[in-house]
């Protein structure tokens, strides 16, 4: 158990409430940087991609259904894997039932993983998912978006070179990532001329802000109770492994 000072009630609001002033100027900041997102530039995708889904094949196009705007998670499950990967699976288990929100907000939402759709669907019965999940096997689509890699692989972004003396080619060219497969987030837009645009990618930790267990987690006294593991999801299981 954690060691803290155990005070009356006037102490205890009274320490709440100089907290919260910190809350509130984080929530400043969060809006203020929410609208900086939203005002970057945008990249037009000019490069066909195909996708296998329980409709047959699709474009990055038909992804977006009726929607304006799509965000695709991209889940790490490469061809052959035995199962898709236990942080992504964390990810995912915050996903259903969130599509009728996002459908309102003009948003589709899709995962996206190089696997074979039969072993996506596979995987995606047993954990219990009812979202969209699509295969981008034998496509470019994650090697341009910078998180799937190989001897061959382009750089992140749709072929763009990382930057001079970056580390490695995730999250920009600022990491060195160990595996074929990583995570990330990439949004989507679609014109009047049904041009489609990438708008936003964010990789690492930029995508704890979709994780809601872990936000649950970082309300409570112990937190997420990761310092004292060999490295900071060592404790994860899937749904059905605990």
């Amino acid at each position: 158990m954690p060691d803290r000072k155990v005070v009356d009630r006037h102490a205890w609001i009274e320490a709440r409430l100089a907290h919260l002033a910190n809350e509130k100027a984080l929530t400043t900041a969060r809006d203020q940087l929410s609208t900086e997102r939203r005002n970057l530039p945008w990249l037009r995708v000019d490069k066909a991609y195909s996708f296998s889904t329980n409709r047959g094949r699709q474009s990055l196009d038909d992804l977006f259904g009726d929607r304006r705007q799509l965000l695709i998670y991209h889940f790490m499950f490469g061809p052959g894997w035995e199962q898709g990967c236990p942080s992504c699976s964390f990810w995912a288990d915050n996903y259903n039932g969130v599509e009728a929100h996002l459908a309102d907000r003009e948003t589709a939402l899709v995962a996206v993983s190089t696997a074979p759709l039969a072993e996506i669907a596979k995987y995606q019965s047993r954990m219990g998912w009812s979202f969209e999940w699509v295969s981008s096997h034998g496509s470019d689509f994650n090697f341009d978006m910078g998180v799937s890699f190989g001897d061959d692989a382009l750089g992140p972004v749709m072929g763009l070179t990382v930057p001079s003396g970056s580390q490695g080619k995730y999250n920009f060219g600022t990491q060195e990532f160990g595996g074929d497969e990583a995570p990330g987030v990439s949004t989507f837009i679609k014109d009047d001329l049904d041009n489609v645009f990438l708008t936003y990618q964010t990789f690492s930790r930029g995508l704890d802000m979709i994780n809601g267990a872990y936000h649950m987690l970082d309300l409570t006294a112990l937190g997420r109770s990761e310092e004292n593991h060999n490295f900071s999801m060592s404790w994860l299981r899937r749904h059905d492994e605990y």
